[in-house]
């Protein structure tokens, strides 16, 4: 007799487990301990089998008899239930082993050995918050190069153009690994450099000198974070990296004698770097030690002080005074370097300041000690001249 939900329902364990059968092999095992699992049994190749369809009452009676009409199609074909099962599983671990998201963590471990902690970690934020949650779980062979625009798209509605343009660059070298250890045949992110040619023209806008003054009053106007519009003012004077900036540690910097020691591990080249501070830049460091100087980070973030200031911050209030798209934060290295050359400053000063590293180490050591004094007076001129009136 065919079971019904209310006799399985009052079934109760006895001291032996005990089957209540259904009809066409299908039947319901009680345990001891009052658990309820089905059982599909059959017959491949001349020998009986059986199978687990799943605990009751997560699989419900009509649930377990269309398990069991699945399983007993599959032997009308010559398939065994058991065998297919296996199968799927293989596919599904295969699937999750091919995830875009497993790869890309992967590339990144292997890749962030090079790489500042910083750097490291604002990658992994940008994989985290726009591209795992639209195609982390998608399998790295199968996401084609419209679905990836899309999401793509959404960084560009948002206005944050360069990042669209790093994300691109990232997911198109995770897309290499993939093929190079054998989980995809193209890349995607590659067939998208001409849809998105027209916003990567200009990556980094800047300031021409003659555009600072009405920048700085616009700052200066700005009502938001002091915290932010102090950060956006020593990108200005220094030179940095934003990440340089963002992740600075108080026991970096030797305010007395007007210098911030950036450890190799912060830097993009690895190499500890020397920026030497301005009477501007320290009135500022010194304003901040009153408002961050009991934290590790000067500039701490604002929902977690134990971790740096947002990425978006200082683009953010670039937005905000009205400047999206004339300059970013990594715009004002450019302007750094254009009006530095244009007074005829070393240019070694100038590239060392920048942190772009002699690739010569014994050099580019040498350099690091011996420009410090031409580069703090460099750096002086600079901050007066932007600053000046």
């Amino acid at each position: 007799m065919p079971l019904n939900d209310m006799q399985i329902r009052r079934a109760k364990p006895e001291t032996k487990a005990y089957t209540l059968g259904d009809g066409q092999g299908l039947s319901l095992l009680i345990e001891p301990n009052g658990s309820k699992s089905w059982r599909f049994r059959y017959r491949y190749a001349g020998k009986p089998k059986m199978i687990s369809l799943g605990v009751y009452p997560t699989i419900t009676l009509a649930d377990a008899r269309s398990r069991r009409d699945e399983a007993r199609k599959l032997v009308a074909e010559g398939k065994n239930p058991s065998d297919v099962r296996k199968e799927q599983k293989l596919a599904l671990q295969a699937e999750s082993e091919n995830a875009f998201e497993k790869i890309a963590r992967e590339w990144h471990q292997l890749k962030s050995a090079k790489w500042s902690a910083g750097y490291a970690s604002d990658i992994m934020e940008a994989f985290k918050n726009d591209i795992f949650p639209y195609v982390g779980t998608r399998p790295v062979g199968e996401i084609k190069p419209l679905e990836l625009l899309n999401v793509l798209r959404k960084i560009e509605k948002r206005g944050a153009l360069e990042k669209m343009r790093k994300v691109r660059q990232r997911c198109s070298e995770v897309f290499r690994y993939a093929i190079a250890t054998g989980r995809a045949e193209y890349n995607p992110a590659a067939d998208l450099s001409s849809a998105l040619e027209v916003h990567q023209s200009n990556h980094f806008p800047f300031l021409k000198a003659d555009e600072i003054p009405d920048f700085l009053r616009a700052l200066e106007g700005y009502s938001g974070s002091k915290l932010v519009q102090i950060a956006t003012k020593l990108l200005m004077l220094t030179g940095v990296r934003t990440i340089e900036l963002r992740a600075a540690l108080w026991q970096e910097f030797d305010l007395g004698n007007a210098i911030w020691e950036i450890p190799a591990e912060r830097m993009k080249m690895r190499r500890p770097h020397l920026v030497p501070l301005s009477s501007q830049a320290v009135d500022l460091l010194n304003e901040l030690k009153i408002m961050t100087g009991n934290y590790r980070y000067v500039f701490p973030g604002r929902n977690d002080p134990n971790k740096p200031m947002s990425e978006a911050s200082v683009n953010q209030l670039i937005k905000r005074i009205g400047y999206v798209g004339r300059v970013t934060g990594h715009g004002f290295r450019h302007t750094f370097s254009t009006i530095l050359h244009d007074h005829d400053f070393d240019t070694a000063w100038i590239e060392l300041q920048l942190a772009h590293v002699d690739k010569n180490p014994i050099r580019g050591t040498y350099n690091h000690a011996q420009y410090l004094i031409g580069r703090k007076k460099m750096m002086q001129w600079y901050s007066d001249f932007i600053f000046k009136g």
